[in-house]
């Protein structure tokens, strides 16, 4: 059976950041908390049908800024998830906090609803460059964010941090990694800034450092993790050993997950005969609401052709520094390997995946050329 995990949309923000393409509202004056956790459970109760019998592995509470709402709220929304579906026992269940939405009480509280994993979107220790990426914290409430959640108990903490940043230095980088790695997560979600469409950032874009530049912090931060006994086992993933995301590690390998919220989407596959559908919610919060409690919050659905399929699991399962086996990719798409043998065959040729008996790797020079190697499995590629 396919790994299955659920997805949890809260999607409102203190205010959205230049940078941010997520599907992000500000709150304005209210927080229609309990209304919307009671439209989350009617749009799970819809799924259910789609999913009899299959255990739930992981669950992540995304946004947004889901620290907005209240541990009342989340009890509630969490107490019907145990209500409504089967859940392992160890199931990783994940929450994302924004340092200057939660104090110790909160964190407490949080705890004591069974969510045992948290996700901190500190991004920078640089009260500047804080100012500049649109984020409502300092240094300071960075710092004591992360103390407090391990005063209340979380042992497994990730921290978001970026670089390249605006006028970004190298020294100036590798001062945020160090004071990350100085509070000793358990996992650190290490990326480059990036200019996604439809953001401010995009429309009015910013400074950023040279290619060279990066490529030098880059390589210095990934000496100095190693150096700290973090692995990368994704692009920008590194986690102490045992401490990898499960929920992200299910998307990465192809499973699948339910989704739930205000533009959630979700994946399943049929295992009769291994056809899959995606599907993806209303993304207005009004108008996902009103649809939910009445059974139709989805607004599109769709079934994913074979050489999609191929195309969407290499897109996901490069990323992976372990890479897959042959057997997995068969397991999860339903297709032989011999569907993607010749492509891959060809990227083994010029040096940019490893094929080691059954299992495929991106190598050093594959993971440079990511997206350049994931094309070459576009349906429509010569």
């Amino acid at each position: 059976m396919i790994p299955l995990s659920l997805y949890i949309h809260l999607p409102w923000c203190v205010r959205k950041c230049p940078y941010c393409d997520f599907n992000s509202h500000a709150v304005g004056e209210t927080l229609q908390e309990q209304r919307y956790v009671q439209a989350l459970l009617a749009d799970l109760e819809s799924d259910l049908p789609r999913t009899w019998g299959r255990r739930i592995l992981s669950i992540f509470i995304g946004g947004g800024t889901p620290s907005l709402f209240s541990p009342e709220a989340l009890d509630t929304l969490l107490s019907g998830l145990r209500a409504r579906l089967p859940i392992t026992a160890n199931c990783e269940i994940t929450m994302e906090a924004n340092p200057g939405t939660v104090e110790q009480g909160r964190f407490n509280a949080y705890r004591e609803t069974g969510i045992n994993r948290l996700s901190l979107g500190i991004q920078s220790f640089n009260d500047e460059q804080l100012k500049v990426l649109g984020r409502i914290h300092d240094a300071s409430e960075a710092h004591r964010a992360i103390e407090t959640a391990r005063q209340a108990g979380f042992d497994n903490i990730n921290l978001d941090i970026m670089f390249g940043l605006p006028g970004q230095s190298i020294a100036e980088g590798l001062s945020d990694l160090e004071a990350a790695l100085a509070h000793q997560p358990t996992h650190l979600s290490w990326y480059q800034l990036t200019l996604e469409p439809n953001t401010y950032f995009h429309v009015h874009p910013p400074a950023l450092p040279d290619e060279e530049t990066i490529d030098l912090l880059f390589n210095q931060g990934q000496d100095r993790l190693a150096a700290q006994g973090f692995e990368q086992y994704e692009v920008s993933a590194y986690a102490q050993r045992g401490r990898q995301c499960q929920h992200n590690l299910n998307y990465w390998e192809f499973g699948d997950y339910l989704g739930i919220g205000a533009g959630a989407h979700a994946k399943l596959t049929n295992p009769a005969d291994c056809s899959i559908e995606r599907f993806q919610r209303i993304r207005d919060p009004e108008q996902y609401m009103q649809a939910a409690v009445q059974g139709s919050a989805i607004s599109q659905q769709h079934s994913v052709k074979p050489a999609d399929r191929a195309f969407e699991f290499m897109l996901n399962a490069l990323r992976l520094s372990d890479g897959f086996s042959q057997q997995l990719f068969s397991e999860r798409t339903g297709l032989e390997y011999s569907y993607i043998e010749t492509r891959v065959s060809e990227l083994a040729d010029m040096g940019l995946i490893s094929i080691e008996g059954d299992l495929l790797s991106p190598t050093e020079q594959g993971r440079r050329y990511l997206n350049e190697m994931t094309e070459r499995f576009l349906p429509d590629h010569d």
